[in-house]
């Protein structure tokens, strides 16, 4: 993942609209295995997850990976703020796994957290674009397992074993985070074949040029993805990032292969090739940004609950409020949320992302019927209303931006159709409505607009369509 492109305007949107590279409606391509089918239909009944990057680079509270390449420098080297040219940068950020020492690990908590406030799967990093791997990997030592790494000897040494069995013992999903790029390695970036010292995203030389070299790189990404599904339980998604490295340009990895051969052991396996396309982009996965309108493939949006994917001291975190409507419009536009957490180097998540974490799931425990399980509804999103639907009841959400907003006698709902009967979720049954030309006028009950009440953020509405 890359830098977070906020906008902190107050009561602006906390993400932008549609400006994050991500593949479109028309790359995607349907499964045609019937087990695959079944597995989208489970993913996209889930609606929240969790998402964890997470690695020595905590320790800098700096963005992942990215400062490692020279072309990326002018975004992630703007919070470098000490005395340090590009190569000794570079050789201070791979010498960051001799001090990452994470002796306050806390995986069950994290599990229990998740599965306690309404998250329905993980998507952890087991790698990201530097090439440390937070998994017990026999293709290189530069691993949390790694000598060099003081963890090596704790109990919960190997980070991304303890995490998915963690996960998984509490009922949720297991996504796999895999960067296709490495940085690390010398089949991908290797010594001495560059011309100078500038580094970019791709390898540092040519594969057609160099095709034995490269064929190393291609073995060596496939035996740390099997190693991955093998190894460690039962895996949902191989969330595979750095579109960039893909089999239908220069730097082709065989990635379908790779998908092809772990099938083999999980058959359900989804897998996201992301920004690629094609047959093995099974979800589409829009990064800090919200479609600006309803997809009907099954999609991911991955957003910060700060600042940025990486860990940042004193970061500034969304709202409860400001996180709900997020998880709203994504699911009105037909969509799950990955909601990424960044732990702290210590291996504790802040007492800010905690309360965040606890706030979503109180309003879930009562509105959590109108989210999970739903698919979309005309008019689907539209301002501050929202649609979801399960079979013939529709979900109407009106969203309060601040506590402050006056709470209106009547709400008027743009949406067609007949309906017998209104509920408020968590609230009164039986409400008062009439139809408009509009669409459906609901009015509140004199218990949502007391004198000083604060308005919530959002009223949630059940609608029980007219038997034919």
């Amino acid at each position: 993942m890359s830098e977070s492109k906020m906008i902190d305007a107050e009561h602006e949107p906390i993400v932008e609209q549609g400006v994050h590279n991500y593949s479109s409606e028309e790359k995607w391509v349907k499964p045609e295995d019937p087990l695959l089918l079944e597995r989208l239909e489970w993913f996209q009944d889930q609606k929240l997850g969790l998402m964890m990057h997470w690695g020595p680079y905590s320790q800098l509270g700096l963005v992942e990976s990215w400062a490692l390449s020279d072309v990326d420098e002018e975004w992630s080297r703007n919070e470098i703020d000490w005395d340090i040219d590009a190569e000794e940068l570079k050789r201070q950020y791979f010498a960051l796994n001799k001090t990452f020492n994470p002796l306050r690990f806390q995986p069950e908590l994290w599990a229990d957290l998740a599965a306690e406030n309404g998250f329905r799967y993980l998507n952890f990093t087991t790698k990201h674009h530097d090439g440390f791997c937070m998994w017990d990997t026999r293709t290189t030592d530069y691993r949390v397992t790694g000598s060099d790494c003081p963890f090596h000897t704790h109990k919960y040494a190997d980070i991304t074993k303890q995490l998915f069995e963690a996960f998984r013992a509490r009922g949720l999903g297991i996504s796999a985070y895999f960067s296709k790029a490495d940085w690390h390695t010398p089949y991908y970036w290797a010594p001495g074949m560059q011309a100078g010292t500038t580094t970019s995203r791709g390898p540092t030389y040519d594969p057609k040029a160099y095709p034995w070299l490269w064929e190393k790189f291609v073995q060596f990404t496939h035996e740390q993805i099997m190693e991955l599904m093998t190894k460690y339980g039962r895996i949902d998604v191989l969330w595979l990032d750095a579109g960039w490295v893909n089999d239908y340009r220069e730097q082709n990895v065989r990635i379908g292969e790779a998908v092809d051969k772990a099938r083999q052991v999980q058959p359900w396996l989804l897998a996201a090739d992301r920004t690629v396309g094609g047959p093995y982009e099974n979800l589409i996965t829009p990064e800090q940004t919200l479609p600006e309108r309803a997809l009907h493939v099954p999609w991911e949006s991955c957003i910060t609950m700060g600042s940025a994917f990486s860990f940042r001291y004193e970061d500034n975190y969304k709202t409860v409020r400001q996180l709900i409507h997020l998880l709203v419009e994504i699911v009105a536009k037909g969509g799950n949320l990955a909601l990424n957490v960044a732990p702290q180097p210590d291996g504790r998540l802040s007492r800010t992302a905690i309360s965040r974490m606890k706030g979503m799931g109180e309003w879930l425990k009562i509105h959590g019927e109108a989210i999970y399980g739903t698919r979309t509804c005309e008019p689907y999103s539209a301002g501050r209303y929202h649609f979801t639907r399960k079979e013939d009841t529709v979900y109407a959400f009106y969203l309060y931006k601040d506590e402050q907003e006056t709470v209106p006698e009547e709400i008027e709902l743009p949406i067609a159709g007949e309906c017998s009967r209104i509920d408020l979720v968590g609230g009164p049954a039986g409400l008062e409505f009439r139809k408009t030309e509009q669409g459906i006028a609901i009015r509140l009950p004199d218990s949502e607009r007391q004198p000083h009440k604060q308005a919530p953020i959002a009223h949630v509405f059940r609608l029980t369509a007219t038997s034919k």
